[in-house]
């Protein structure tokens, strides 16, 4: 598949099972997320995995949009890094 094929067939998906993802496919789609362009190349995120099943629960409890997560195998949290957005208006780029 190429990439636009991939953006034009792509789908949400709100059911997960609990199969667990194996750590190679995980690693690729962590890199993939690292590669996304920034402005300035700042790339003001970080991921976090998160496999621990008490903390998806945790996790979905608190936040409307993710009620599917304590049946997904894992999760990955996006995480801003506003000291890196916050350099940027200083330096009014």
């Amino acid at each position: 598949m190429d990439a636009l094929e991939a953006i034009l067939t792509r789908r949400s998906i709100r059911k997960f099972t609990s199969q667990i993802i194996k750590d190679e496919d995980l690693s690729l789609l962590l890199r993939a997320g690292f590669a996304a362009p920034s402005a300035h190349n700042r790339q003001p995120f970080d991921f976090i995995v998160v496999k621990d099943e008490k903390i998806l629960n945790d996790l979905a409890s608190h936040h409307p949009y993710a009620k599917m997560l304590p049946q997904a195998g894992c999760g990955i949290v996006v995480c801003s890094d506003n000291e890196k957005q916050d350099e940027m208006r200083v330096l009014k780029i």
